[in-house]
């Protein structure tokens, strides 16, 4: 049973362009992709890494306040993950509002829609 007074850090969302934006600041950031193999084979955000139980174990491994990016093809998967890790204790958790959609309209059209 959960305990009432506990409430998780919110999931802050966040645009595609200041994904962009946070891609291109200091290191440290995580970008983590909750799609499906075969989603990822069509298409991906540089930089991403795909979510298995090898990289769950590494993230697991990571400091509480690492800040971790979730995204998955339009931003509901991924906000069911970041609440994952929010029950875990981690504290600087982002969504990518629009998933891989909105990045591919948004910041870069190479990346393939679908």
């Amino acid at each position: 049973m959960s305990d009432p007074r506990y409430s998780p850090p919110a999931i802050e969302q966040i645009d595609a362009p200041t994904l962009a934006r946070m891609l291109q600041g200091p290191p440290g950031l995580w970008l983590i992709d909750v799609r499906t193999e075969q989603e990822w084979a069509i298409a991906r955000i540089e930089g991403a890494r795909l979510l298995d139980d090898a990289l769950e174990g590494e993230i697991e491994a990571l400091p509480r306040d690492t800040p971790l990016v979730f995204q998955c093809h339009h931003g509901i998967r991924s906000q069911q993950a970041a609440l994952h890790f929010a029950r875990r204790g981690f504290t600087r958790l982002f969504n990518l509002a629009g998933g891989i959609e909105a990045w591919s309209r948004l910041v870069d059209p190479s990346v393939p829609r679908y």
